[in-house]
Parts: structure tokens; sequence; C-alpha cells
């Protein structure tokens, strides 16, 4: 029993110590012109507030409900991307569009380089991606890119 508690104490501290994730670096004003990839804040919406299922009785077997799909966001015209991420009770969306010419390719080839880091950046700073259909882009979807590109697997002996 003591060890239990003091695992559980070990665990609390672990995760309490853990640093906080920086929001998504900004494209500065004077290098929106000849950035390749431009990242601009939205004006900040209230985080809105989940709503959770009530809980199943357990005369139903106590099977949890499905979690709901994430909301979609609406994305401005233009923008491959937004980054969604909520700091401090506060959402933070964040544009990101790359020059016409990366913006036109990953459109029809999402799974890039270029867009892949793209998202991936956002996710660093504790965001979620979606893409101009306002769909979000997870990480089982990013799976599906990956399969798409992967072309010849070369094993060790």
């Amino acid at each position: 029993m003591r060890n239990v508690a003091s695992l559980l104490i070990l665990l609390l501290l672990v995760a309490a110590c853990a640093p906080p994730r920086d929001p998504l670096p900004l494209t500065p004003q004077q290098d929106v012109a000849t950035a390749p990839v431009v990242r601009q804040a939205l004006p900040p919406t209230p985080t809105p507030t989940p709503v959770v299922p009530p809980a199943p009785p357990a005369a139903r077997g106590g099977v949890p409900a499905p979690t709901p799909a994430p909301a979609s966001v609406n994305v401005p015209a233009g923008v491959q991307y937004v980054c969604v991420a909520d700091h401090a009770g506060t959402r933070q969306q964040t544009t990101i569009e790359f020059l016409p010419r990366v913006a036109e390719l990953c459109q029809r080839h999402p799974e890039m380089g270029p867009c892949q880091y793209e998202r991936n950046v956002c996710r660093r700073s504790g965001g979620r991606v979606f893409a101009a259909n306002g769909i979000e882009i997870t990480m089982q979807t990013e799976a599906e890119y990956d399969r798409k590109v992967m072309r010849v697997r070369f094993r060790a002996n």
C-alpha cells in the first residue's frame, strides 16, 4: 500500500512539473509579404465548455456512450489550415497560409513534407489542426497520409 501511495505521489509531481506548451509562433507583420509560411492569429474566442453526456445506467450493461466527434471550425477563405489551441481559458486560433504554389501542392497532396511539418508544429504547441474544409486532421489521418506515401519498406535481417 505504501508503494502504491509513493508511486501516485511521484506521478502527480511529474505531471505537475511538465512544462507548459508555448503557443504557435506567429509571423511578424514585416515578414508577411515575403514569408513562405504565414501564421496569423484570428480573434480569440472563449473556450466552449464541453457537454458531458450522462452516464448510462448500470441496467444497460454500463457501456459508456461514444465520445462525440470534435466540432469543426470555420476556416477563412484562402487559408490552408487553422491551428486551434486552448491557452489560459481562451481559444486561440491561428491561420496557416502557404505560398500559392505550396498551397496548391498541399491541397492536392496533404501528405507532403511542408504541409505535415506545419501541422506538427501546431500539435507541438498543444493545438489541433483543421483543414480548409473545417474538418480536423487527426493523428489517424496522418497515419493514412504516411501509409499513402510509403512505397517500399526495407527490412534488415
